[in-house]
């Protein structure tokens, strides 16, 4: 059981906390590129309990920056973005992406100290599609990760964000959370309705796995395992990653390129971030026509953007419209749930558990070994470097991301499973040693 101190140290992600110190290692995807046009309008960003903006100045450079002046704390919100940086209507004093203050502008030149001051701004890169900030040390900044999905090209990657009202613990957990798949998400599908050449069946054949679960280099890993066909193994492999990256199982191994990013807003609000090959193979398609079974659409639809500090890629169906449930569809056992998409079957679920879940009212089971040992790697990680200062796993060597990959597969009867996974990571090599999508 996770106790209530364990959970208060998971859980709190802001400045100071150690898990908020913890994640403030790592690079973090912050936005889409597309939110943050050239002399455009500023965005607000609520990242890690911190309220942020983000602009792209003159040049095309973003920057992302505490939304305070650092003269009388005004919003740099209502600032005007022009000429190579965000100047405050309030007095005029102007700031660079890298937030050094450019001009005093009500400030006699002879009094002018702006080389004394800096904005509060963090280090920002952009790769494929995402803008990334380190809200670390900024003298000791580490390289990208090296996050599978994210290394692809702009345009054979697929970037989806949808924001959760509940922590960012909760909402990880379910990815790394195989038996619900068979009632959640598939609950109503008769296995005789689905193609008999996709593996993922026997994941409604048999609904109740046995586990395997490893430490890595890069987090935790766990082997869900089933009966296949006579003789064989059917295995789910998934992955976490730190310190908020979960790679789900739900495709085939070899050309199932995917990583999700539980990106903590604050303690009660996390910002999903789908990054995917658009070539994925997924899935429980109906053995007739090929579509895609009743209720397991991927997509999410989203209101459109507010300038609130939640007001980014909210979802159309949500709590205050108990998440568009069709009990009709649910009592005619045509969706299990009565909630339509896969995405917002597990974002109903994760918030109905309140903001931050009570650890303490929790019965664990032998199928939540992987969230067991994740939450052990996470609290011991964060204890270590509020105590120690130990780097945390992954933190300044991101090559130990590129080891890991998830999906399904079928091996022989007996084979050991981490033998078989990197079986299957030395087959999906390319020549330069780096991780490659099945044609």
């Amino acid at each position: 059981m996770t106790t209530a101190a364990e959970s208060e140290v998971l859980t709190r992600v802001g400045a100071g906390t150690p898990m908020g110190n913890l994640m403030r290692q790592y690079w973090i995807p912050a936005a889409k590129s597309s939110e943050l046009t050239k002399d455009g309008d500023p965005v607000r960003l609520l990242l890690l309990g911190e309220q942020l903006i983000g602009f792209r100045d003159s040049t095309g450079k973003a920057g992302i920056m505490d939304h305070r002046c650092p003269h009388r704390c005004a919003s740099l919100f209502f600032g005007r973005n022009e000429e190579g940086g965000i100047r405050c209507v309030y007095h005029g004093w102007k700031f660079d992406a890298d937030g050094n203050c450019v001009d005093m502008a009500n400030v006699p030149p002879h009094q002018d100290f702006k080389h004394k001051v800096h904005a509060k701004a963090y280090k920002t890169e952009e790769r494929n599609g995402l803008v990334w900030v380190f809200m670390g040390d900024q003298a000791n900044i580490p390289p990208l990760p090296q996050i599978e999905p994210t290394l692809l090209p702009e345009g054979e990657v697929r970037i989806m964000m949808v924001q959760r009202e509940c922590n960012y613990l909760q909402a990880l957990e379910g990815d790394i959370d195989t038996s619900h798949f068979a009632f959640l998400h598939a609950g109503s599908v008769d296995v005789a309705n689905v193609d008999p050449n996709e593996m993922s069946r026997f994941n409604l054949i048999s609904p109740a796995p046995q586990y395997r679960v490893a430490d890595t280099d890069w987090g935790t890993m766990y082997g869900a395992y089933r009966p296949g066909q006579s003789g064989e193994t059917y295995w789910r492999v998934a992955h976490f990653l730190f310190p908020f990256w979960t790679y789900p199982p739900d495709g085939e191994f070899e050309s199932h390129i995917i990583g999700r990013a539980w990106v903590p807003m604050d303690d009660t609000h996390t910002m999903f971030v789908h990054i995917s090959w658009v070539g994925n193979k997924q899935g429980l398609r109906n053995d007739k026509d090929g579509k895609m079974l009743p209720g397991m659409e991927l997509m999410t639809e989203v209101l459109p953007n507010t300038t609130e500090w939640h007001g980014r890629f909210r979802t159309k169906a949500n709590a205050s419209n108990d998440f568009q449930i069709d009990r009709a569809a649910q009592r005619a056992d045509d969706i299990y749930s009565g909630v339509r998409g896969i995405h917002m079957q597990d974002q109903m679920i994760t918030e109905s558990m309140g903001g931050i879940t009570d650890h303490t009212f929790e019965h664990l089971a032998p199928s939540d070994h992987m969230i067991t040992q994740t939450r052990k790697r996470l609290y011991l990680a964060a204890k270590a470097f509020a105590e120690t200062g130990a780097v945390p796993p992954g933190a300044f060597d991101s090559t130990s991301f590129m080891r890991a990959r998830a999906g399904d597969f079928v091996v022989p009867e007996g084979m050991d499973w981490q033998d078989a996974y990197e079986r299957l990571m030395k087959a999906s090599l390319n020549p330069t040693g780096q991780l490659q999508a099945a044609e």
